[in-house]
């Protein structure tokens, strides 16, 4: 077969410490592109990677006919990368969230059916063992009429949100761009937006649900550009209603792990997934209880599989996308509701 030509837009410290490293491992696909702002990162990437051209124009990328396009810039500029993408006929891998505006993220979902094209976010937990035993939990036994829902995270983002430091995986020689975490414009906001951004992709993933309505209060702390807390009200299409809590972690707290509970409350069951504490659990009365048998980090996240899965839809394999774009504009619909509710002290709905 025809190697894969791949192209970056947006050649930041995730990117160069997670994704581009999982990407190499794969011997069909070809380092054709990269584009970012900062001519001496730029030209450290191509170096490493084997990049044949790299500009900090991302036409330049485009220009060069490639198959999968990595859209790991700014959050405020991927409806402009992943759009040029999605026209110039590539697959697209993308970070979340998406967009900013949900429209737009609608308006992705509509070319990429229209195009043909493939678009795989960077949900990682959705692809891991631990999720896809979660999802056949809830798709297999169910817990009946989902009621109540409850999501509550917290990760080592404090520093990063405040401009005081990085994050854990951060790469050692890609410093995260303080701008493209903490000035609105490029991030829509704080902790919602770069973490709480996981958790939704997660929750209406396995339970199957669009976010109509919310009330949403934040907190800038340490002089933050950007709240670093959230705690936020939910109602649900399906007539349920939940919460929402998101809070900065100190570094190393919790040995710098993602602490993240899902637990929802249904008409048969409950049903809860622990990453932190490696737990799936699913409850229901009728005795059909399941507590299921993890190893040791089955929370633990990473980003592998997004990469595998758009580089098997570029091959043609007949693979399960886990989190398709039309999740990625349902998880964008609710962070817009959230942030709209804090700007203006308000209940807000769809």
């Amino acid at each position: 077969m025809s190697p894969i030509r791949f192209g970056v837009i947006g050649g930041g410290s995730w990117a160069v410490s997670s994704h581009l490293p999982t990407f190499a491992k794969h011997e069909d696909v070809e380092f054709v592109g990269v584009s970012r702002h900062g001519k001496e990162a730029l030209e450290r990437i191509r170096a490493n990677f084997g990049f044949k051209v790299a500009s900090e124009n991302y036409v330049d990328v485009l220009s060069e006919s490639v198959d999968v396009v990595l859209v790991a810039s700014p959050s405020g500029l991927h409806y402009e990368h992943a759009k040029a993408a999605l026209e110039a006929g590539a697959n697209v891998l993308i970070e979340k969230p998406v967009t900013l505006n949900p429209d737009h993220a609608w308006e992705l979902v509509e070319l990429a059916e229209k195009n043909g094209r493939s678009v795989t976010c960077a949900f990682g937990w959705n692809f891991s063992p631990m999720l896809k035993k979660a999802k056949s939990l809830m798709t297999d036994i169910g817990i009946g009429q989902i009621e109540a829902v409850s999501i509550v995270m917290a990760s080592q983002t404090r520093e990063l949100l405040s401009n005081t430091g990085a994050y854990p995986e951060a790469s050692a020689d890609t410093t995260p761009e303080q701008a493209t975490w903490t000035n609105p414009l490029l991030s829509g906001g704080g902790y919602a937006q770069a973490q709480l951004s996981h958790a939704f992709g997660m929750s209406l993933w396995l339970l199957d649900q669009r976010v109509t309505g919310a009330f949403a209060l934040m907190l800038n702390s340490m002089n933050a550009p950007v709240e670093l807390h959230d705690a936020i009200t939910l109602k649900y299409q399906d007539g349920s209603i939940g919460t929402a809590f998101g809070a900065s972690n100190h570094m190393g707290a919790a040995n710098n792990r993602h602490q993240l509970c899902i637990s929802a409350y249904g008409s048969e069951g409950q049903f809860r997934i622990d990453v932190e504490r490696d737990q799936v659990w699913l409850y229901r009365p009728d005795g059909s209880t399941v507590d299921v048998e993890l190893p040791p980090n089955a929370g633990h996240y990473d980003c592998f599989g997004p990469v595998e899965v758009i580089l098997d839809l570029t091959r043609g394999k007949p693979v399960v996308n886990d989190a398709p774009l039309e999740l990625g504009a349902r998880t964008v619909e609710a962070l817009d509701l959230i942030y709209r509710s804090a700007r203006q002290g308000a209940w807000v709905e769809r």
